[in-house]
């Protein structure tokens, strides 16, 4: 039987983007964008989960100190993306499109590196109350 066990750590961030594919006509992004191609942008109250997962450590018990965890959401995801607009300030986006899907691998990229490489991680994040994606599957 797996020991491993899933710990959580949820964050919220505000952003502002908007969906566009330069290669193609206004006309073609507005129908496959709509509203979220409103060239004056948009923003969202993300809601972003991040799941680690592992076999708790012999001598914390820990699978990872959620503190760690917490700081290195706090410094590689809000402090950069909390209250910017991906298209114009987050250099990540410059040229990917900012879709929520394109916003959770980018999130999980900058979190990997700073998590132990023993540890599985997934990122859930929920752009609406409705609408939400999760990387890896």
């Amino acid at each position: 039987m797996s020991k491993k066990v899933s710990v959580y750590r949820k964050e919220h961030f505000n952003a502002a983007h908007r969906l566009h594919n330069p290669d193609w006509d206004e006309a073609t992004n507005r129908e496959v964008f709509g509203k979220c191609n409103n060239p004056h942008y948009h923003g969202h109250n993300y809601e972003l989960i991040v799941k680690v997962t592992g076999v708790p450590d012999s001598k914390t018990g820990y699978v990872m100190d959620m503190k760690l965890l917490s700081d290195i959401i706090q410094k590689e995801i809000i402090d950069r993306f909390d209250h910017k607009n991906f298209n114009e300030d987050c250099t990540e986006f410059a040229r990917l499109n900012p879709t929520a899907e394109n916003i959770a691998i980018v999130i999980y990229n900058l979190l990997k590196d700073k998590i132990n490489p023993s540890l599985d991680l997934q990122v859930r994040l929920y752009e609406t109350e409705r609408n939400f994606v999760e990387y890896p599957v």
